[in-house]
């Protein structure tokens, strides 16, 4: 399925001698070799070390859902893990691909800002990552959370309609820049695509939710429709870091808890805006709480349709993936197994 990874044992450290006779699990790395962080020798120094523990192979994703594929390969192939090594993007896919399946998924670090790898407990350091997935092939404990879904697409975090959607998309298109200035470049475009495209005439849209999540109170209410320019819906916490710093929109949703929780912004304005970003930087103040924002959770679905016939950017998990007149939101409880 995949091509040997070779290397000598001159070149990189002596990986951990398994202390039981038990046969070694087989373990699928998935290698988005264009991740900000992930080099040849990187890739060849990890599954040398991996391969102390287990039976590893190592494909390289060649094109946009090939991993996706790579994990549908694997979940009928029998692999007993699935390792995503890359960013946030190549664990949308890998998710894409075993949910449902029972195959564990675990990741680890190559991205710029690595949010699912946080949120699972496991290290930001590449390194001690790999040290921590060698520990677990002696405690194996898999798990299953839950996935968002928006229309026929997952998420493992974060999904967005609007203006995030049409940043990433911008991003996306400069990855050399991602790369070398990571958030602050994410923080320019940003600025540049409100003042271009949400200043004047940004797309609108009517939030409409659908059905509380099962943790909701007896006597919950669902929130009214709201009309607004951007919605973030997640699945987890935080919605993204800005260095060290998470960046908490809507606290509510836990990897197992259910349901979603989110924001909409109604308004775009010069002198809304600034006040809404400085809410999101701060580390005390609630973005929730400013006047042109409605924060929601325990939702299970809500459904994002556009009000002036201009179809929606999407992105999930910091990538783009288009368009659609309507987006519609649902969680999938306990559809991904993961093992951190």
């Amino acid at each position: 399925m995949a091509p040997a990874v070779t290397d000598s044992p001159e070149q990189v450290p002596v990986p951990l001698v398994r202390s039981t006779d038990a046969p070694p699990k087989r373990l699928l790395v998935i290698v988005n070799p264009y991740a900000t962080t992930v080099s040849d020798r990187l890739r060849n120094l990890v599954v040398y070390a991996l391969r102390g523990s287990y039976q590893v192979d190592a494909v390289d994703t060649e094109r946009r859902l090939h991993a996706t594929e790579l994990c549908r390969e694997a979940a009928r192939a029998g692999y007993d893990l699935v390792v995503a090594f890359g960013g946030d993007g190549t664990v949308n896919e890998a998710a894409n691909g075993l949910a449902g399946s029972g195959v564990p998924l675990t990741c680890l670090p190559g991205g710029r800002v690595n949010v699912y790898c946080r949120a699972l407990g496991i290290p930001a350091d590449v390194v001690d990552a790999t040290e921590h997935l060698l520990g677990l092939a002696d405690d194996w404990h898999p798990r299953r959370v839950d996935l968002g879904r928006v229309n026929d697409r997952y998420f493992v975090i974060n999904a967005g309609v609007g203006l995030d959607a049409s940043v990433v998309e911008q991003v996306d298109a400069h990855p050399r820049l991602k790369s070398r200035w990571g958030e602050y470049y994410y923080a320019t475009v940003a600025t540049s695509t409100f003042l271009r495209r949400y200043l004047r005439r940004p797309p609108r849209m009517t939030v409409t939710f659908d059905a509380l999540g099962p943790g909701a109170a007896a006597d919950a209410r669902l929130p009214h429709a709201v009309a607004g320019v951007t919605t973030i819906v997640q699945n987890g916490t935080p919605y993204t870091y800005f260095g060290r710093r998470p960046i908490e929109l809507a606290p509510g949703a836990t990897l197992d808890s259910g349901d979603l929780a989110g924001v909409v912004l109604k308004r775009t304005t010069p002198v809304e805006v600034p006040t809404v970003s400085w809410r999101i930087l701060s580390a005390t103040a609630q973005v929730g709480a400013h006047r042109q924002v409605d924060a929601f959770a325990g939702i299970s679905r809500l459904t994002v349709a556009s009000q002036d016939g201009r179809a929606l950017p999407i992105q999930v998990d910091g990538d783009y993936i288009g368009t659609a007149d309507e987006a519609v939101f649902t969680v999938a409880a306990g559809a991904l197994t993961v093992l951190a």
